[in-house]
């Protein structure tokens, strides 16, 4: 396990703003609408999202939110986090519950499928890693800790 936490760390701190503006731009257009943000939320289970919610979260940015706009807000987001919470952040986009896991089908999807794409082999080295519990959740929250502190948390 020795360099899965740091390959793990080191793909989500740099490509984490990227890959979620990519799962968020469900249109793929370059700007998150309204639209997107509805359609991201449904396929977390989030299906009677308010209009006035949707509409908050759009009128945070100071105009239409491409990449640029997107990264300038999610750092605003993170300014002052220690790395620990930087990733937890990162991860907590995938999480609206706040439950502090995620499906492992879900998760494996996007380490495969977005950009800096994990290969079957780190995908069995993770599992082996951070098993999910029997419900199929993985503890996004014992990984981050993991990453940047080298060990399991005590439970």
């Amino acid at each position: 396990m020795s360099g899965l936490p740091e390959q793990l760390f080191l793909r989500c701190y740099h490509s984490a703003p990227w890959q979620a503006f990519t799962i968020i731009d469900q249109n793929r257009d370059g700007i998150i609408s309204k639209d997107d943000l509805r359609d991201v939320l449904a396929t977390m289970g989030q299906l009677n999202v308010k209009n006035e919610e949707l509409e908050a979260m759009v009128k945070e940015a100071s105009g239409p939110i491409n990449f640029t706009v997107f990264l300038t807000m999610f750092g605003e987001k993170l300014k002052g986090a220690d790395p620990e919470d930087v990733i937890v952040s990162a991860f907590k986009v995938l999480d609206p519950e706040g439950t502090g896991s995620i499906k492992k089908e879900f998760l494996e999807e996007l380490l495969t499928t977005q950009c800096d794409r994990f290969t079957a082999e780190e995908m069995t080295n993770l599992w082996a890693a951070f098993p999910p519990d029997v419900a199929g959740n993985v503890d996004y929250k014992n990984i981050c800790y993991v990453i940047t502190h080298g060990e399991d948390k005590e439970e």
